[in-house]
C-alpha cells in the first residue's frame, strides 16, 4: 500500500478545518453538528476523526489558529517602519483581518469577522483558551504600545496619556469594527480609518 505523503495529510486537515470554520462562522460553534462539518467538507466520518476526535479538539484548533492569525495581523501593523499615521495603521489592520482566510468569503464579503465573535465567546468558557487568547493579546498591545511610544517621541502625540491606554484604544477601534462588520451591514475601512482621523484632529476647547 503505497504512502500517504504528508503534504497530502496536511492538505487534508487543512481542508477539515477551513471547511468547518465556514460552518462555525455561519451558525455558531454550538449550533453546528460534526455532520454539518462532514457535509461541508464532503469527507467521510472516519476521514475527519483521523486528524480530529470531536468537535471539541476541532473548534480548539481553529479558535488557536484563528488568534494566530490575528495576532499576526496585529503585529504586522505595528512592524511597519516608519510607522504610518495611527488612523491609517488601524485602517490597515482592519483590511488584513477582512483578507484573511480567502475560503471564507462570500463574494466580497468576509466571514471572518463572524467567525472572530464566535472565538472571543468561545473563550469566556474554556480556560485554556481563554489563556491562550491573554498572551496573544498581551503580545500584541506590547507591539503597539512601542508604536505609540513612537508616536510620542516623534512629537505626534501628546505624551501625557500612557501609552499602553493608547494603544488598547487603537485595537479597540479595529476590534470593534471588525465587530460591526459581522454583526450589521457591511462597514467600509474607509469609515474607519475617516472616522479616526476626525478624532485625531479634535484640539482642545478654547
Amino acid at each position: 500500500m503505497a504512502r500517504v505523503s504528508q503534504e497530502h495529510l496536511d492538505a487534508r486537515r487543512r481542508q477539515i478545518i477551513d471547511g468547518a470554520a465556514l460552518c462555525f462562522a455561519r451558525n455558531g460553534f454550538h449550533a453546528t453538528s460534526m455532520q454539518d462539518v462532514l457535509k461541508e467538507v464532503g469527507l467521510s466520518a472516519g476521514a475527519v476523526y483521523r486528524y480530529f476526535r470531536g468537535k471539541d479538539e476541532l473548534i480548539a484548533a481553529i479558535v488557536s489558529e484563528v488568534l494566530t492569525d490575528i495576532s499576526g495581523v496585529f503585529e504586522s501593523a505595528a512592524r511597519q517602519s516608519p510607522p504610518p499615521p495611527p488612523d491609517v495603521l488601524v485602517g490597515r489592520a482592519l483590511s488584513a483581518v477582512l483578507d484573511l482566510r480567502p475560503g471564507m468569503r462570500d463574494g466580497a464579503r468576509s466571514h471572518f469577522p463572524r467567525l472572530m465573535i464566535q472565538v472571543w465567546t468561545e473563550t469566556l468558557r474554556d480556560e485554556r483558551l481563554s489563556a491562550l487568547m491573554a498572551g496573544v493579546y498581551a503580545r500584541v498591545r506590547a507591539a503597539w504600545v512601542s508604536i505609540v511610544e513612537g508616536y510620542q517621541e516623534a512629537g505626534m502625540m501628546r505624551a501625557d496619556i500612557p501609552a499602553d491606554h493608547v494603544a488598547r484604544t487603537m485595537i479597540a477601534a479595529a476590534q470593534g469594527f471588525a465587530a460591526q462588520y459581522a454583526l450589521f451591514d457591511e462597514v467600509p475601512v474607509e469609515a474607519l480609518r475617516d472616522g479616526v482621523r476626525a478624532l485625531m484632529s479634535m484640539g482642545e476647547p478654547s
